[in-house]
């Protein structure tokens, strides 16, 4: 990749869910990716766009608890544990530390889709909300269903505490979350992370970071 790429921007979407793990890791290395690219372009500006998408949109207002989520997904504790030990040794790379042990509950991620659209949609950066909502509850087993946490943590990052209380009260971005679901499903995508580049290429999983910026390359030379 040269560095003699004229100014554009390139439009990303990015459908992911808060609660899903590989999201994480998915963000992680498309973030990796975009920085990699942007440095050997400096003219060109990626403009990524988080995209609700929920893994269960039944899960009540209140949530899961977690060992029941287990039970009937996993078929137990014996069968989960293996796969959280893959999944929390691709992280390591990425320079994320999980702690499944720490999840008591599967929250209904509605209302924190909510809080990263209205920094979207405000015009602030909603990429260190989305990394903290991801700590939280991988990291940290804090219940992303919790008001009073959405709060604290949309105040420590970019959402002042009054605008995040009135979103997860009135609930005002429950329709966009819907919708982006809905597109989702009309453009296929069944799991996630998916990355869409410039609304035609599609990019499905955590890839590694390697394959993101190929694709990222593909699109600045057809773009």
């Amino acid at each position: 990749m040269g560095s003699t790429t004229t100014a554009r921007t390139i439009a990303l979407e990015l459908y992911a869910d808060l609660v899903c793990p590989w999201c994480w890791i998915g963000d992680r290395r498309l973030c990796a990716a975009i920085a990699q690219v942007q440095a050997a372009h400096p003219a060109v500006h990626f403009d990524l766009t988080w995209r609700p998408f929920q893994l269960d949109p039944t899960v009540p207002a209140a949530g899961r608890p977690w060992a029941e989520v287990i039970e009937q997904k996993f078929g137990g504790r014996a069968n989960a544990d293996p796969i959280f030990a893959r999944v929390a040794e691709a992280g390591q790379a990425d320079g994320i530390a999980f702690a499944f042990d720490r999840i008591t509950t599967a929250p209904n991620t509605a209302r924190g889709h909510g809080l990263v659209l209205h920094a979207q949609q405000t015009g602030r950066d909603p990429r260190p909300l989305v990394e903290a909502l991801f700590a939280a509850y991988f990291a940290d087993g804090e219940d992303l269903g919790n008001h009073n946490t959405l709060m604290r943590i949309a105040a420590a990052h970019g959402v002042p505490e009054a605008e995040a209380r009135e979103v997860l009260r009135s609930g005002r971005y429950d329709v966009d979350v819907q919708q982006s679901q809905r597109e989702a499903a009309r453009l296929g995508i069944r799991g996630v992370p998916f990355l869409v580049l410039e609304g035609q290429y599609g990019v499905s999983g955590a890839q590694p970071v390697e394959v993101y910026t190929q694709a990222l390359a593909r699109v600045l030379l057809t773009a």
